[in-house]
């Protein structure tokens, strides 16, 4: 579910036409609050890095609650600890800001090469690597065009990958001359200047009659004076990301005659050849960060004086790495899922997802067995703008609005940092059946690997909010279900009874028709919630 940062393809391509606890909770539930003002200023750089952690009501900020739920709530209460498995890209384990919250599998004795607790995985430390030394991948559909006609799946697959080429390969010609011109500029300008960054303040003090570089001034005006970039620099290593993004989607994941398997040793269509893989959990490249950012949302060492916090206070990362550069295979993700119940994870992130899926039952069988252990599953619910009660996206418990097959998967989607009609996120997939509720996933900033933090966005993002609230509260009301835990997570969110924009191409309508239940996570809520639960005096 990567997000090419379409927003930048239409700027530049504008600019090329002119980017436990003991004593019951007495807190009040946060209720009431469609009187809530729209927060008119932007915000703060310190309130964007933490938006998701902010109250709607004390900061007019969409966020979870969570630094009043630490503030009134849990007041240092540390509770059981939680194992929260990410499934992902790789994790950089040794972070500075996550490196103290790592899952160590005290039963294996490391780098022995033996299979010490007799689970399957030699040397699984930390974690396991379903992907082994691989990181390319295709997507599914150029994978069913490679079976062939036979499939019954070939004639759609073959159309949208004939569709996608089409506009990846004109996307590769306009970002280069994007790439090309706005370089040239800043090129230019830098020796023009005499200095290494051209900035807005150094542009204006530029006066001159030469039209060549009056033109590179006009650029760069209309680039920085939207407030995003504070130099150009910053914009060409961004349209350099996104050029590279396209290079990758033309060069592995469309791409007919490519197979990343090979480098893997397994047959990928056989559930029952498990015997493959690593013990290395890390990120193979630097730029293979999405599992890196998902942890640090949910674990990030909290009040270390560095980078961010996460939202849950008591818990350990278990680094499952079975999501390549391209889409995951059925049977990682099935065999990942099982790795995580077996090896005591309470809780499973899935921050991934594709339309197509050869192997699905494999998956949905993974999901009962988690439910059948008492294991919550919070899964990202993507990135297409799309319906998913008409168009299915996997993994999921359901097909299309059929019957669940678990009562302990949660399925979430994106909103913006600006309550308001527009606060879904304008690339969160909704559904009134197959999504469960929202959460903060756009601009989310969290660790990146080898020590940075970054922001990006994503339903990937909002999904690790809500593991770390369920972590939150598990933590403290241990004797829960799963099954409990996804209810208090559903039942306490924030009711948004407003008219908003869901489908990007239709009318506004109402926000409860965007979920189950028309609700944004909120931990201090679900904190109460929890309590009165866990005290018998509310039934789920």
């Amino acid at each position: 579910m990567k997000i090419i940062k379409t927003s930048l393809f239409a700027t530049s391509l504008m600019l090329l036409a002119g980017c436990g606890s003991t004593a019951p909770i007495l807190s009040t539930p946060i209720e009431n609050i469609d009187s809530t003002p729209i927060k008119e200023r932007s915000l703060t750089k310190e309130e964007l890095k933490t938006w998701g952690h902010k109250d709607l009501i004390t900061d007019t900020i969409p966020g979870m609650s969570v630094d009043k739920a630490y503030a009134e709530i849990i007041k240092g209460k540390k509770g059981k600890k939680i194992l929260v498995a990410v499934l992902d890209s790789g994790i950089d384990i040794d972070h500075e800001d996550l490196d103290g919250v790592i899952w160590t599998n005290s039963d294996e004795i490391p780098n022995n090469g033996k299979d010490d607790d007799k689970n399957g995985y030699i040397d699984d430390i930390h974690g396991w690597n379903f992907l082994g030394n691989s990181y390319n991948e295709t997507l599914e559909i150029t994978r069913i065009v490679q079976k062939g006609p036979n499939h019954p799946d070939y004639a759609t697959a073959k159309a949208e990958l004939e569709a996608d080429l089409e506009e990846f390969t004109g996307l590769k010609s306009q970002m280069d001359q994007i790439y090309s011109r706005v370089k040239q500029s800043n090129e230019a300008l830098k020796a023009h200047l005499k200095q290494d960054v051209v900035t807005m303040e150094n542009v204006n003090t530029i006066k001159t009659s030469n039209q060549e570089l009056m033109g590179h001034v006009l650029l760069a005006k209309n680039i920085l004076g939207s407030g995003r970039f504070a130099n150009l620099n910053e914009v060409v290593a961004e349209i350099k990301d996104n050029i590279d993004t396209v290079y990758e989607r033309l060069n592995y994941h469309l791409n007919v005659n490519f197979n990343g398997r090979t480098v893997v040793g397994d047959d990928p269509y056989d559930i029952t050849d498990t015997s493959y893989g690593n013990n290395n959990v890390k990120h193979t490249v630097k730029s293979e960060s999405h599992g890196t950012h998902v942890a640090g949302i949910i674990a990030a060492e909290r009040n270390n004086g560095k980078g961010v916090n996460g939202v849950a206070n008591n818990v350990e990362i278990m680094a499952v790495r079975m999501v390549p550069n391209g889409d995951e295979y059925d049977k990682d993700v099935a065999l990942a899922i099982r790795y995580a119940v077996d090896n005591g994870a309470k809780i499973i992130n899935t921050s991934f997802g594709k339309y197509f899926s050869s192997n699905s039952d494999w998956v949905r069988d993974a999901i009962a067995y988690a439910a059948k252990n008492d294991v919550l599953i919070v899964n990202a619910a993507g990135n297409e703008n799309t319906n998913l009660d008409i168009k299915p996206v996997y993994p999921n418990d359901q097909v299309i609005t059929g019957a669940e097959i678990s009562d302990t998967f949660l399925t979430v989607g994106a909103i913006k940092n600006k309550y308001g009609s527009q606060i879904i996120a304008g690339y969160s997939n909704y559904g009134q059946t197959n999504v469960d509720v929202f959460a903060p996933g756009s601009d989310i900033y969290s660790t990146f690997p080898e020590n940075e933090y970054k922001s990006i966005g994503g339903t990937s993002m909002a999904a690790p909010g809500v593991a770390g609230v369920a972590a939150l509260v598990w933590s403290q009301y241990p004797k829960l279900t799963a099954a409990q835990v996804k209810k208090i997570i559903m039942q306490s969110g924030l009711a948004i009874n407003r008219e908003v924009v869901v489908d990007q191409k239709s009318d506004a309508m109402p926000f409860s028709k965007a979920s189950k239940t028309g609700k944004i996570v909120n931990a201090y809520n679900a904190l109460i919630l929890a309590d009165k639960v866990s005290r018998g005096q509310v039934k789920l």
